[in-house]
């Protein structure tokens, strides 16, 4: 079965389809979570504005970079310089990040229920709140693991001590040559086990995450089902989105629910059994506790 892509529109945020969405997680057998960089935002982890300028005004300043975002992709003229940046956005966004309230509202929705994750975004928000490891999927990566950068072979690395030495030792957006990672086998340049070309590491954990999510996928066929997308917008729809929309269709018995600010929709192929939520994550999951 083909989806046709045109969606509703939004139903818009309204008690009425917060009570929807409780009633579906009560009668369901089990929720599949998709969870998209919307959820970390609506968590506090913003790569603009107030958190931007406080922690990178220095490199705004050299190097005219605008947000986050971008600075992950900013040609440095050096290793050394690539690594300050590095190391101080994992820092601020994996290692000294407390889990944010949507995660831990959504435990608790979910405590004692019969769940999977899985989730693009790459911020450890999930472990940090709670969530069992063996019910995560985090298909894109981790700011926490690095791999090699050509790569020569298919294993990834903790990065936590070394990052913590880049970003007290960094000067003049610097870092000390002796920190910059070399691969252990071949020697080329670490770089970051996030998916933004061919050459992203799929693990041996990364595969056994996968056989996870699919068994339970496949224990579930037919059940009463809540697909649960969680700020998951247009970037990526072929991991989370797509997916979600194609197995509702197939599964007369799942519901789809889709809470975003500002993009909430759904096919109308799944009218009757859609419930979208235009607003906060944040507010909406609080508004189910």
């Amino acid at each position: 079965m083909s989806l046709q892509r045109g969606t509703s529109p939004s139903t818009g945020c309204c008690w009425a389809e917060v009570e929807r969405l409780r009633q579906a997680l009560a009668a369901a057998d089990a929720v599949v979570v998709g969870a998209g960089a919307g959820l970390s935002t609506s968590a506090g982890l913003t790569y603009t504005g107030e958190r931007f300028e406080k922690n990178f005004a220095d490199f705004k300043a050299r190097y005219g970079i605008g947000d986050m975002y971008s600075g992950g992709f900013y040609p440095y003229g050096s290793l050394e310089e690539y690594w300050a940046w590095w190391s101080r956005h994992i820092l601020l966004n994996r290692y000294d990040q407390p889990p944010g309230g949507p995660y831990l509202d959504l435990l608790r929705l979910l405590a004692g229920r019969d769940y999977f994750v899985l989730t693009t975004n790459v911020d450890h928000q999930f472990q940090l709140a709670g969530f069992d490891k063996r019910r995560l999927f985090y298909t894109q990566g981790d700011y926490g693991l690095w791999q090699c950068s050509r790569p020569c072979h298919d294993r990834t690395y903790d990065n936590e001590e070394v990052v913590r030495q880049m970003v007290r030792r960094q000067k003049d957006q610097r870092v000390p040559g002796e920190l910059v990672p070399r691969c252990p086998v071949c020697g080329a340049p670490m770089a970051m086990n996030l998916r933004c070309d061919g050459r992203f590491v799929e693990d041996e954990g990364w595969h056994e995450a996968a056989l996870r999510y699919r068994a339970f996928l496949e224990g579930h066929r037919g059940r009463r089902l809540l697909f649960l997308a969680l700020g998951v917008g247009g970037n990526t729809p072929v991991i989370i989105k797509y997916p979600f929309w194609q197995m509702s269709a197939e599964n007369p018995r799942a519901t789809y629910c889709c809470i975003n600010l500002g993009e909430a929709s759904a096919p109308r192929e799944l009218a009757g059994r859609a419930i979208c939520i235009d607003a906060d994550i944040g507010q909406a999951l609080a508004a189910l506790d």
